[in-house]
C-alpha cells in the first residue's frame, strides 16, 4: 500500500496518519514557543493561543499560600480581576473539585479549567467562548494541563508566580521553609496526599517531605524546636539530611541515625527536631514508620478515627537516641492517615486549657466526610481548626493527610490509540 509523507506503515500493518490536526498544531506551537519564552511572556502567549480558537476574557489565578484564595496573575492579554475566594466562587469550586465547570456568562459560556501539574493543583484558567462543545472541552482541558506545566517549569526562573500567590508579606523563616517544600498535594490512582502549614506567612519550624519511588511512598513530617530563623535553619538541615539518606535507599532506622548525626554535628546536643518517617507500599497498603518524639498519627477508616499509629518512640532527632523500633500496620483501601504537629493540640488562651487531641478528633470526624478529595479535606480541616482555636496560632501547626486507594496502575502505561 502506498504511504505518503504523513503516514507510516510496516509490512502487514495499517498505516498510521501522522498529519497534524488543528488541536495538535495549536498545542504544539504553544509548546514549541514556550521553550525559550521568558516567564513574563507566558501569559500573553497563552492568551494569544486561546484567542485563536475564539476564546476571550482569559484569566489565570494561582492558589495562595494559605489555600484560601485564588490570586490573579497579571500580564498582557489577561483579565487580572480580583482575588477569588475558594469557598465562594465557581473558580474555587472547580479548583477544589479538580474538574472543569461552566456557567452562562453574558452572550457566551464561561469555562473554569483546573491547572494540574503532576496532579498538584496550581490554579485556574478561565475563558469565555460563544458556545462550548466536546471538542472545545477536550482541547482546552489539554491546554490547561500544558499551561500548568509551563507555570511550574518557569517558576524556577522568576519571582512573578511566587509574588502572585502572596496575600501578605512573608517572613524570612517562612521564605526558607516554602523553598524547601515539595508540592503540597499529589494524586495517583493508588495514593493521594495533601498538606497545610500554618501560619503560612510566619511558619518556621514545621516541615514535611515525600517522594514516590516506584511502589514506595516515602513520607516525613518534622517539627524543629524554637521559632523564627533558627527553627527554619534547623528544619532545613533535618529535611536535607532526610532526603540525602532517603535517596541512599537506607532503612528507617538508618535514616533516623543519619538525621540525628547531621543535627548534632551542625547544632550540638542542645537543639532537636521531633519527626516521623514513614514508608507506604502503594501496591499492598503496608505502612511502616518510626517515631522520634512526635505525636502519633490518626488512622481514619470510614470517616471515623479508629485509632492512632502507636509505637515505641525514640528520642527526638538530635538527642542521640538508640536504634528506633520500626512499627507497621496494614491499611485498607480508602484508609486515611492524618499526621500533625503539636501546635494544633497545644494551642490555648493564656491560662486556659490546651486545645487537646479529643477536640481534634471530634473536628476530624465532623469535617472529613464533607470533603471531596484529600486536598479539599485537609484544607477544610485546617480552616475549621483555625476557627475553633479562635484564629490563634502561636506555634506552627501542620497537617499532612494521606489516602491509600490500592489498585493497579499498569493500565496507565498502555497507550490509548
Amino acid at each position: 500500500m502506498p504511504v505518503d509523507g504523513n503516514e507510516q506503515a510496516h509490512d502487514g500493518e495499517v498505516p498510521v496518519d501522522l498529519s497534524e490536526g488543528f488541536g495538535e498544531r495549536l498545542l504544539g506551537q504553544l509548546l514549541d514557543r514556550a521553550h525559550e519564552m521568558p516567564p513574563q511572556l507566558i501569559a500573553p502567549l497563552v492568551a494569544e493561543e486561546i484567542h485563536r480558537i475564539g476564546g476571550r476574557d482569559v484569566s489565570i489565578h494561582l492558589q495562595c499560600y494559605e489555600q484560601l484564595h485564588l490570586m490573579p496573575l497579571r500580564g498582557a492579554g489577561l483579565v487580572a480581576g480580583e482575588p477569588l475566594a475558594m469557598d465562594d466562587s465557581t473558580a474555587g469550586s472547580a479548583f477544589l473539585r479538580r474538574r472543569s465547570l461552566e456557567e452562562p456568562h453574558g452572550d457566551g459560556v464561561r469555562m473554569y479549567l483546573p491547572l494540574l501539574d503532576g496532579s498538584d493543583e496550581v490554579g485556574i484558567l478561565t475563558v469565555t467562548l460563544d458556545s462550548v462543545g466536546e471538542h472545545d472541552r477536550r482541547l482546552l482541558g489539554r491546554l490547561a494541563g500544558l499551561v500548568a506545566d509551563m507555570i511550574v517549569t518557569k517558576n524556577n526562573y522568576t519571582d512573578v508566580f511566587f509574588q502572585t500567590r502572596r496575600c501578605k508579606p512573608m517572613q524570612l523563616a517562612a521564605e526558607i521553609q516554602w523553598a524547601l517544600l515539595p508540592p503540597l498535594s499529589m494524586q495517583t490512582p493508588q495514593v493521594a496526599l495533601a498538606g497545610v502549614l500554618e501560619p503560612a506567612y510566619q511558619v518556621a519550624g514545621d516541615s514535611l517531605d515525600y517522594a514516590l519511588n516506584d511502589e514506595t511512598l516515602h513520607l516525613a513530617i518534622i517539627d524543629a524546636m524554637g521559632h523564627g530563623l533558627n527553627a527554619a535553619t534547623l528544619a532545613s538541615v533535618a529535611v536535607g539530611a532526610y532526603r540525602h539518606a532517603r535517596r541512599g535507599d537506607v532503612g528507617l532506622d538508618e535514616l533516623y541515625a543519619f538525621m540525628d548525626e547531621a543535627i548534632v554535628a551542625q547544632f550540638g546536643p542542645d537543639q532537636f527536631v521531633t519527626a516521623q518517617m514513614m514508608r507506604l507500599d502503594v501496591g499492598t497498603g503496608h505502612l511502616q514508620w518510626c517515631n522520634a518524639g512526635h505525636p502519633p498519627a490518626f488512622l481514619i477508616r470510614g470517616h471515623r478515627v479508629v485509632g492512632t499509629l502507636e509505637s515505641p518512640t525514640t528520642l527526638p532527632v538530635g538527642f542521640g537516641g538508640g536504634t528506633p523500633q520500626v512499627a507497621s500496620t496494614q491499611l485498607h483501601p480508602g484508609d486515611l492517615v492524618l499526621f500533625y504537629t503539636d501546635g494544633l493540640v497545644e494551642e490555648h488562651e493564656s491560662g486556659g486549657e490546651l486545645f487537646g487531641e479529643e477536640r481534634l478528633v471530634d473536628i476530624v470526624e465532623r469535617i472529613l466526610p464533607l470533603g471531596q478529595g484529600v486536598h479539599a479535606m485537609v484544607r477544610d480541616l485546617s480552616y475549621t481548626l483555625m476557627q475553633e482555636r479562635g484564629g490563634a496560632t502561636s506555634d506552627d501547626a501542620t497537617l499532612f493527610l494521606v489516602e491509600w486507594r490500592g489498585g493497579d496502575v499498569s493500565v496507565l502505561a498502555t497507550p490509548d490509540l
